[in-house]
């Protein structure tokens, strides 16, 4: 059936353009009169990767993304330590690399996007259609991470760091020794110089009472995004061509960052300190169903697995990539490159909970809160500070873009695929581009108001939780019992052309997954929900918002 829908356009077969002089040789021996023959509604050629290398680091920036830093950390020191690599390896072995191997050859063997590739079934297609959904209200979110890292990284370059105890004299000795003050007497609860810039100058979030009280936009985090925005419309201006050549340092720089961290935490006193607290087992956690849970989102989070970015990346791959050999390389290396972020990340807390004299539990956070609050403030506290700080803020940006690489590439690979004319014309095209950039801006300036940061949490909590593992549940489904599992697998073959034979063993193994293992885990998993503190109707957001998705 796959094959058949793409004779409809004999000029190109899975990313392969066919000569004019076949086509038109085709064309004459079907019809009796060639003379008269209507004339072919050739498409323009698809892009193609520049090489492989191009594509494994695309889809390694896609994956190796903020999670990976911010998340993956607190997950696994909240969950037993080293135990929660118990699930979080099950669930990568069993869910992960499955769906992702799935997404990879659906949209190499398709040469479609997340929409059009479903004319295999069209019948799923509404799996397309989510995957746009959720890609949409990720790329409108996760550029505003983006806003927040260019605000920070603007005022790394001054000395001392704002958010430090140093940056005013009068002030934050003020805050610094109320601080100490105020915990003693258990009057209130105040905040540190680093929370003090991050409730106050970044967010405004104290001007705001929830959801229901946005307040006015920020105009220095409204002239951070439109910069985001820009650097991402001028880097996927020429699509994959070039995108691709951007990761060639986005998808580098972070793991020299994340190397030269580990060592400069490994010297710091109390340093072994957090990364005890990192990896201490606690094995009762094994019996809790919450660890599972939060392994099963991580996964999802950290691969990007039912957004269709991946799909719509493998769509530009030659035919006969060897999509197995890929799976393997990306998804081992992004889930290795969480656990190294770990030992960056706590090395470093463990030095600033030394400093301060209290348990590393009490310095450790997740989120948002670990990225601009409790890790710049351990950065604060290093001899030069502001030479760390710079370095660490632009390796969160390498690695929201390309994240966000990938999503966008999904959105736009959807669209120019179901309107193929606008990627005949490069005027088109670019237009397109830019007001899809230009509409993403407009609506991210609700994030970036002084109750913003309610509306972050509610998109980031639960528009994409709950809709991922029914996208992937319905894709994985699909595939297996309506295109035929076995057929799958097939084409599979087909496409890496000297298979070796190892490829046909794992293929056994992800073929058992794909109709046993994978359902049943998605079944039975749960995606963990946020538990930031938003206004007491703010289910009822939540809810909807899981409607709008399905």
């Amino acid at each position: 059936i796959l094959i058949s829908s793409y004779l409809i356009n004999p000029a190109q077969l899975n990313g392969f353009t066919v000569p004019p002089s076949v086509t038109g040789a085709a064309s004459q021996t079907q019809s009796h009169s060639p003379s008269h023959a209507p004339p072919l509604n050739i498409q323009p050629p698809r892009e193609q990767w520049g090489g492989k290398y191009e594509f494994l680091l695309s889809c390694l920036g896609y994956c190796v993304g903020l999670g990976n830093v911010w998340r993956f950390p607190y997950l696994c020191y909240r969950n037993g330590g080293g135990v929660f690599l118990i699930p979080y390896f099950i669930m990568l072995f069993f869910t992960g690399m499955p769906l992702f191997l799935m997404e990879l050859s659906l949209g190499q063997y398709g040469a479609a996007g997340p929409i059009t590739v479903w004319k295999c079934c069209p019948l799923l297609k509404g799996i397309g259609i989510g995957m746009l959904c959720v890609s949409t209200l990720v790329c409108l979110y996760y550029n505003v991470i983006i806003a927040w890292t260019f605000y920070y990284l603007g005022n790394s370059f001054q000395s001392p760091l704002p958010w430090s105890c140093d940056a005013s004299l009068l002030i934050t000795k003020q805050v610094c020794i109320s601080a100490v003050m105020l915990n003693t007497t258990n009057t209130t609860i105040s905040l540190s110089p680093s929370e003090e810039f991050w409730n106050d100058r970044v967010l405004g979030v104290r001007s705001s009472k929830g959801l229901h009280d946005p307040g006015p936009v920020r105009w220095e985090l409204a002239l951070c995004l439109l910069a985001a925005w820009v650097i991402i419309f001028l880097c996927m201006l020429k699509g994959i061509r070039s995108s691709g050549k951007v990761v060639y340092v986005t998808a580098t720089f972070p793991y020299f960052v994340l190397i030269v961290l580990i060592i400069r935490g490994a010297t710091l006193e109390g340093s072994l300190q957090g990364v005890a607290f990192y990896l201490t087992p606690v094995w009762e956690r094994l019996a809790n169903a919450q660890v599972w849970n939060d392994a099963a989102s991580q996964i999802f989070y950290s691969l990007g697995i039912g957004v269709g970015g991946l799909l719509s990346m493998a769509s530009y791959n030659k035919f006969d990539n060897n999509v197995i050999r890929d799976t393997l390389v990306i998804t081992i290396g992004n889930c290795t490159t969480s656990f190294f972020a770990g030992f960056a990340i706590f090395s470093i807390l463990g030095h600033m909970a030394w400093r301060k004299g209290v348990p590393v539990e009490k310095v450790a956070d997740t989120g948002p809160g670990l990225a601009f609050v409790a890790y710049p403030e351990a950065l604060a506290l290093l001899p030069g500070s502001v030479f760390w700080a710079i370095l660490f803020f632009l390796m969160l940006f390498m690695l929201g873009v390309d994240t966000l690489f990938g999503n966008m590439e999904g959105i736009t690979t959807a669209v120019l695929d179901e309107f193929p004319q606008l990627r005949a014309n490069v005027k088109h095209k670019t237009l397109f581009l830019g007001l899809l950039c230009f509409g993403f801006y407009l609506m991210g300036l609700l994030l970036v108001t002084d109750g913003g940061i309610y509306w972050f949490t509610l998109i980031d909590s639960f528009s994409t939780s709950f809709g991922l593992i029914i996208i992937t549940l319905f894709m994985c489904l699909g595939i297996s019992f309506f295109y035929g599992v076995n057929q799958f697998c097939q084409d599979i073959v087909d496409m890496i052309c000297h298979c070796p034979p190892w490829c046909t063993k794992v293929l056994l193994y992800f073929k058992a997954c794909w109709v046993f293992c994978t359902p049943f885990l998605l079944l039975v998993s749960t995606v963990s929900v946020g538990r930031l503190i938003l206004q007491k109707h703010a289910h009822i957001y939540a809810h909807l918002m899981h409607i709008c998705v399905l």
